[in-house]
């Protein structure tokens, strides 16, 4: 019998495309056949069906309707599976037998631009990572925007570097080639933990991006060069397009931004709560308080990239001061700034004609209040007291009023156009005459009809008379069939038969007929036409428009951190390259918008790399050690952003990078223990930090014995402290009491702890930081509080108080405070002399030759020095 030629179609399209699932266009509908169908019905909870193929069997089928198909893409694709969207590609009545279809796009993770399966306030990044010897480049692009972005590390610790920056863009897809798919450690941080799509691409040809023009316009390093041709091919064979929206690469240098690790990211709520995982609890949360998505992509790209330049902090300050002093105007420029809709996104999908008229509506409506917008920011600029103006300047006369295209758009497209751009409706009257004309003349032949309608039923006298239209027969004269006898004879001729009415037609009507039809047929045509050429003038000036929208987007940004600055009595903050920090009654920006009294004790800070360089912290759980140690980081990162801080002053000296490690959690599917974790984040660093680094440690040594962790914790204070080692800034809360003693030990090692006022058996919490250590832990009394049993809370009292009295008969017996301490000290700070004698019982003397003994020796020697 043999298969059919639209299956055999299918299949060999199929083929073609092993990894996609192919939606395969008959009709009003997209079809899929085979095991496709089968996973879809599954997936998308379609009725299976089935279809004669000329086959034994029926091809299992289920289908979606084409008006609806975005829906069902999104969920495939969030499911992580690609779809391949399959077209007719000739005119049906052109076609020879059977019309030629093929693949028109293939839509990824990473390749979305429909609005509706977007997130608005959010890019939908592509990204790739290539690696050439010590090289390592990420590029990365949302086609939805246009955006592109490429940059590299020669360093020898590239490659963390490189997986930080993917953790912090967090991509919906990677495209990755052989050589970094084999890399483990990529794949297991980015992979396998992130959870980020990956697809397998090789090509490297470089036609593409030369065709495009976008190697000529800078120099890009080897590595960037191949990073940027793998991942563009990868979006030309999938989109089946030039993708010309994107038409500028921005190259940066990863060490112009403070660069967090995914932990730091994670402790310090940047983008998302811990405990929900969601934006709402994160700083983005409180700060993000734009009126255009644009601006709410920017303000979240903003706050992921702290900047380490001065001047370039200094600019968006000064920026955010001007309007946060100005009242007036930056109350009109964020009601103007509500009016603009997504500019970036429409006019990408203008490039890749999916817009429609009322996309077109919605671009006019926001080009209309762009002369306004720029006219006010004109009048801030003036109004300002800003010595430096030129950041400010700049950005105004980034915003293109752009007026010529509005003028297009307002001249050519109806108010209130339909969805689809294939049943007219959509050019305005008066921009083309033969589309007025054509209008006319299907307006007048309805009229027509009306009028022979009233005609006939006075000549003929009969009342039930009326004139239809169906798309199979056309124009009609129905009459019931009691009516019949009142027909004048010859008058009609008969169309069509039905039960209880009959069908007629009239020379006369027939022409009429012809008329109107032929004039609305031309009609559609011609506004479809015509529409096509104004979405093609528009997309010329695709440059103009994505720059305004982005300038729109940084001014939506800045009036948002003015207005954030003006609600939550946010101050400017004095910025330098000195090595302080001095913050006076700080307080967390998150917290304080959260906490249910609605009152936020605040707390003074002050670090440098001399005299202040390690505050040791100690005091109860739940006094609030921590808030107010993520609090310092916060308003640090803050201020390297260029917002306002929650403080009364401030003063920060710029930071290379914030570290943390703060909590206790497992990570089984790696195999390791709570406090490998611990130690993992520890090395961290212990490894990176350097004197400009800002570090937070809540708790270290913790997870394992006494004695082993108050050997890690003390050591670690050492090695952090030591300015030949780190010197770095640090805030270390701990419930090791016995580190206290380093104060004096240690130069830049200082006590702290949380103010408790003890009032009968009941403890408060008073939540200042004072420079001075604390008595006790006062862990019986958060134990109470957290609901633990009187009994159990009772008995630890007790023991408790043993304990104590323990203490204090050994402490008697030996008759000598000091050497319980000297022998405390000679146990934390020889750990190392245990550790080669563990060295030394594991050598085997008479296996050692004379070349294998002196490498023991120097080991020994490193160890000891180390």
């Amino acid at each position: 019998m043999g298969i059919s030629p639209m299956m055999q179609q299918y299949l060999d399209i199929k083929e073609k495309n092993p990894d996609s699932i192919i939606f395969f266009r008959l009709g009003d509908f997209y079809e899929m056949f085979y095991e496709q169908a089968e996973l879809c019905s599954r997936e998308l909870e379609l009725t299976l069906t089935g279809k004669d193929c000329g086959e034994e069997k029926r091809a299992p089928m289920c289908g979606i309707p084409f008006h609806s198909v975005d829906s069902y893409i999104a969920k495939l694709v969030e499911k992580g599976y690609k779809v391949a969207i399959c077209e007719q590609v000739e005119d049906p009545k052109q076609a020879k037998g059977l019309v030629k279809r093929d693949v028109v796009k293939i839509i990824t993770p990473g390749t979305i631009i429909e609005n509706q399966m977007l997130d608005e306030k959010a890019n939908n990044y592509i990204a790739n990572i290539f690696n050439l010897g010590r090289s390592y480049a990420i590029s990365y692009t949302d086609i939805s925007t246009g955006e592109c972005y490429v940059t590299k590390t020669d360093e020898i610790n590239g490659m963390y570097k490189v997986v930080d920056e993917v953790l912090k863009l967090r991509p919906k897809e990677l495209v990755l080639e052989d050589s970094i798919l084999s890399n483990n450690y990529i794949m297991e941080n980015v992979v396998k933990r992130a959870g980020i799509y990956v697809s397998r691409y090789l090509k490297q040809d470089t036609e593409y991006i030369n065709q495009m023009g976008l190697l000529s316009t800078q120099k890009f390093d080897l590595v960037e060069e191949k990073s940027l041709t793998l991942l563009l091919n990868y979006i030309l064979d999938t989109q089946k397009n030039n993708s010309s929206q994107i038409n500028k690469i921005i190259k940066y240098d990863l060490t112009a931004y403070m660069r967090l690790d995914v932990n730091t990211r994670r402790n310090l709520e940047i983008t998302e709560s811990n405990m929900e995982k969601t934006k709402k609890g994160s700083l983005l949360w409180v700060l993000d308080k734009t009126t255009t998505a644009m601006g709410s992509r920017k303000m979240k790209h903003w706050i992921e990239n702290p900047l380490l330049d001065k001047n370039s902090i200094e600019d968006r300050l000064n920026a955010v001061e001007m309007l946060k002093n100005d009242l007036f105007n930056r109350k009109e420029l964020i009601s103007m700034l509500s009016e603009v809709r997504d500019a970036q996104r429409l006019s990408t999908k203008m490039v890749n004609a999916g817009v429609n008229a009322r996309d077109m509506i919605s671009l006019k409506n926001s080009f209309r209040v762009l002369p306004r917008i720029r006219e006010i920011f004109s009048e801030a600029i003036n109004l300002s007291g800003l010595k430096d103006k030129k950041y400010v300047t700049r950005l105004r006369d980034s915003i293109d009023e752009l007026q010529d295209v509005y003028s297009l758009i307002d001249a050519s497209i109806s108010e209130e156009p339909p969805i689809l751009i294939t049943e007219g409706g959509i050019i305005k009257p008066g921009y083309n005459t033969d589309v007025d004309e054509y209008r006319r003349a299907s307006t007048d032949g309805k009229n027509w009809i009306l009028q022979l309608e009233a005609k006939e039923r006075e000549e003929t006298g009969i009342k039930g008379l009326k004139i239809g239209f169906n798309n199979v027969f056309g124009y009609y004269i129905e009459i019931t069939k009691s009516n019949f006898k009142d027909i004048p004879e010859g008058r009609y001729v008969r169309k069509q038969t039905l039960t209880d009415k009959e069908r007629f037609i009239t020379p006369e009507l027939k022409e009429m007929e012809n008329k109107i039809l032929g004039s609305q047929e031309k009609l559609v045509a011609l506004e479809y036409k015509l529409f096509t050429e104004i979405r093609e003038k528009v997309s010329l000036e695709l440059v103009r428009i994505q720059q305004t929208a982005d300038a729109i987007a940084t001014l939506d940004v800045l009036c948002a951190l003015a207005q954030v600055a003006e609600d939550n009595n946010y101050i400017r903050p004095e910025m330098s390259y000195s090595d302080e920090i001095e913050i006076i009654e700080g307080r967390h920006p998150v917290v304080e918008r959260t906490i249910k009294d609605g009152t936020f004790i605040p707390n003074n800070t002050y670090l440098n790399n001399r005299d202040s360089c390690f505050h040791i912290i100690t005091g109860p759980n739940m006094a609030g050690k921590s808030t107010y140690m993520r609090q310092v980081a916060v308003l640090t990162y803050m201020a390297q952003i260029g917002s306002f801080v929650p403080a009364s002053s401030a003063k920060i000296g710029i930071v290379d990078r914030i570290f943390t490690r703060v909590g206790a959690s497992d990570d089984l599917a790696a195999g390791e223990s709570t406090f490998m974790v611990e130690m993992n984040e520890l090395a961290n660093i212990l490894e990176n930090a350097t004197s400009r680094s800002l570090v937070i440690l809540d708790e270290i040594g913790r997870g394992t014995s006494t004695y082993d962790g108050m050997a890690i914790a003390w050591a670690t204070v050492e090695y952090i402290a030591n300015k030949e080692k780190i010197g770095a800034k640090t805030l270390f809360a701990t419930h090791y009491h016995e580190l206290e003693q380093l104060e004096d030990k240690i130069e830049g090692v200082k006590n702290f702890s949380v103010a408790v006022k003890e009032k009968g058996e009941d403890v408060i919490f008073l939540r200042k930081i004072i420079p001075e250590p604390a008595d006790e832990s006062y862990g019986i009394y958060v134990a109470k509080l957290a609901g633990v049993p009187n009994i159990v809370v009772n008995r630890a009292k007790q023991i408790l108080k043993d304990l104590e009295k323990d203490m204090t008969l050994k402490k008697a017996k030996s008759n000598d405070v000091k050497v319980i301490t000297d022998s405390l000290q000679v146990d934390m700070f020889n750990y190392k002399l245990a550790e080669i004698g563990h060295m030394l019982d594991k050598i085997v003397l008479d296996e050692l030759t004379a070349k294998d003994a002196l490498d023991v020796l120097y080991k020994l020697k490193d160890k000891m020095n180390g």
